[in-house]
Order: C-alpha cells, then sequence, then structure tokens
C-alpha cells in the first residue's frame, strides 16, 4: 500500500492536490489504467492500420512482433496489466473491467483480424479465428510476462515462436 504522502512526494504534487483531483488511492489507480488503456490501444491500432503487409499470416506475424516491441516500450504499463491487483479489482470494479477487456480485446481482435485476412487470401488455413487469436495471444503475452517478471529472456524465444506460430497457421505446412 502506498500512501498519499508517498504519492505526493514521487509526484511533487502537494497532498491537498491529490486529493482534489482523486478521490481516493482507487480513483488514482483508475486513472493510471485509463492512461495506459488509450496508450496501448492507440499504439496497437495505429500499427495495424499503417503497416503495409502482403498476407494476413505477414500480418499477424507482424502484430505478434509489434506486442513485443511494444511490451519493451511500454514496459511499466504492461508491468502494471501483469500484476495481480488490476484483475482482483476487476471482479467488483466494473470501470476497471472495462478498461482490461478494452485493452485485451484490441489484442485479440487485431489478431483475429490478421487470421480471417489470411483465411481471405488463403495464407492462413481454416480454423476458429476468434479461439486462435485469443490462443495466439495467450502464449505471446505469456512470453511477455516472462520478461516483466524477470524469468527468461523472451527475446531468445523470439524465432521459435514465430515459426511456431506460422506452423500453426500456414495453409501449406512447412517442409523440412
Amino acid at each position: 500500500e502506498t500512501s498519499i504522502t508517498e504519492l505526493s512526494k514521487a509526484t511533487g504534487a502537494a497532498e491537498g492536490t491529490i486529493f482534489y483531483h482523486f478521490k481516493n488511492k482507487e480513483d488514482i489507480f483508475l486513472s493510471i489504467l485509463d492512461d495506459t488503456r488509450n496508450r496501448v490501444i492507440e499504439e496497437f491500432e495505429r500499427y495495424l492500420k499503417e503497416g503495409e503487409f502482403d498476407t494476413g499470416l505477414d500480418m499477424i506475424e507482424s502484430a505478434i512482433s509489434f506486442y513485443f516491441y511494444l511490451a519493451g516500450m511500454m514496459e511499466e504499463q504492461f508491468l502494471l496489466l501483469h500484476r495481480r491487483h488490476p484483475h482482483e479489482l476487476a471482479e467488483v470494479n466494473p470501470v476497471c473491467r472495462e478498461h482490461l477487456e478494452a485493452i485485451y480485446n484490441c489484442f485479440v481482435n487485431g489478431f483475429e483480424q490478421a487470421i480471417l485476412l489470411g483465411q481471405k487470401d488463403g495464407s492462413i488455413r481454416k480454423m476458429s479465428p476468434k479461439k486462435t487469436a485469443l490462443i495466439i495471444f495467450s502464449m505471446v503475452d505469456g512470453l511477455v510476462r516472462f520478461k516483466t517478471y524477470n524469468l527468461y529472456n523472451a527475446g531468445a524465444l523470439h524465432k521459435e515462436f514465430m515459426e511456431l506460430c506460422r506452423r500453426m497457421l500456414q495453409k501449406k505446412q512447412i517442409q523440412e
């Protein structure tokens, strides 16, 4: 538990100013989570919108790589998302739940969009786009958590992870 006095010292803002803008520490946390939501979604959606992809398979591979990049670029935000507290709070606080769902849905929907494009252009085999997007998100986020908690260098697995995803998705299996 961080006290308001500690927040005041860390931010340079007077305690009264903090209380003027926020009713309590939960409001402060929700404001930080809202900012995280806006920044993460803006970056990921911009990448998908502005990116030039030859196929859906290229798009999902690029989106996965961008997720790794984004997690490194926004390390503090991903550390926040990977903590237990936001998920426990989301069980009882609908605003917190809405923020988390928006962030996770942004990634899953982006992956699903790439899978649908790949199925349309023939680069990705027929499978459930939503379920596959959820599985890919779970795997990539799991690797990022390794890095977040300093358990394993996720970058060391990037090549193998991308190959695994390619093999799982590709319509025509890679011959060895």
